[in-house]
């Protein structure tokens, strides 16, 4: 079972999409690197599969970034108090100004025109250096897993300068070493978060991503979203009822996924423990989160949080005592 308490910054991309139906895990392919980018290369893939050991054991929480608050449903210290449910108000995005002159170069994607202008402006935070920034603007990734993605911005920039291209909603930038992705969705908002993988590993979404999704949801639920546009209509955490292709079992008999047809089920609940928010893999492209949650008596029992793996992330498709 893997424990985490990293924290979630605000992020000003917008998405409309929902996660698609569930992925079946993800495929490692091997892939030749030119020799004068070898050495480069070499730790991108082991700066990247390092994060890979730290999610695995839990350690998802952000060292050395400072917290002005406890965060939405944080637990007390001491353990003697129910989160608090006190609301946090964010300002609202400005207007994006023009992409600078001077931004990094990011390759035009064919049929997308709006992407290059939105990851540049990424773009220009990560050649900037400011992690905490980047953290707060990419607020749908988790802090930790931002902070070791952007550990190179000179590999992810090469990346970016490359020619991208559009598949299933997905955009992809890759120089043979480093590959960045987008969600298609995000890029109207004028900025968008880039995911950075080593080039020889397919894009995925991983545990720290799940337990992100159902903070996400429980932020929403006590009235502390991470981000005001955090909203479902914008982007969604619901698995959708239809298609029906619910079977975290894999039973081979799929359903529509349950939480869709009963919204409420949390329905009274004051706060959760960030603190003690765990995961583990049920069957291939399903997640199970469990979580403390609190309700307006002061009674705090654990709920278990069913996720299912789309090309956009997680979904929650079931909620259990």
């Amino acid at each position: 079972m893997i424990v985490e308490v990293e924290r979630a910054r605000p992020e000003p991309s917008r998405r409309t999409g929902r996660a698609a139906a569930p992925r079946r895990g993800a495929d490692i392919h091997a892939a030749a690197v030119a020799a004068p980018r070898r050495s480069r290369g070499r730790a991108v893939v082991i700066g990247l599969a390092a994060a890979g050991l730290l999610l695995a054991t839990g350690c998802d929480s952000v060292s050395g970034i400072p917290v002005d608050d406890p965060g939405p449903g944080a637990a007390d210290p001491e353990g003697s108090a129910a989160p608090a449910t006190t609301t946090t108000t964010v300002a609202a995005e400005p207007p994006r100004p023009p992409v600078p002159a001077d931004a990094p170069q990011v390759g035009e994607v064919p049929g997308v025109p709006e992407a290059a202008p939105a990851l540049q402006r990424f773009a220009v935070d990560l050649r900037a250096g400011d992690l905490a920034t980047l953290q707060q603007s990419c607020w749908t990734i988790p802090p930790l897993t931002a902070q070791t993605m952007y550990a190179d911005p000179e590999a992810v920039l090469s990346a970016l300068a490359q020619p991208g291209t559009a598949t299933d909603g997905t955009l992809t930038w890759t120089d043979g070493v480093t590959t960045v992705t987008a969600d298609q969705d995000r890029v109207a908002s004028g900025y968008a978060c880039g995911r950075v993988f080593p080039a020889t590993v397919e894009p995925t979404h991983d545990a720290a991503d799940a337990r992100h999704t159902v903070r996400r949801y429980l932020a929403r639920f006590v009235g502390q979203p991470l981000h005001p546009d955090d909203r479902e209509a914008e982007y969604p955490l619901v698995c959708a009822a239809s298609p029906a292709t619910w079977d975290p079992q894999g039973s081979g008999a799929p359903v529509p996924a349950p939480l869709a047809d009963d919204p409420g089920t949390l329905t009274g609940i004051t706060g959760y423990t960030d603190q003690q928010i765990s995961s583990q893999q049920l069957t291939p492209g399903y997640m199970s989160v469990a979580v403390p949650v609190t309700n307006a008596s002061g009674v705090t029992q654990n709920r278990t949080f069913v996720l299912a793996e789309g090309d956009n992330g997680y979904c929650i498709g079931e909620i259990s005592s």
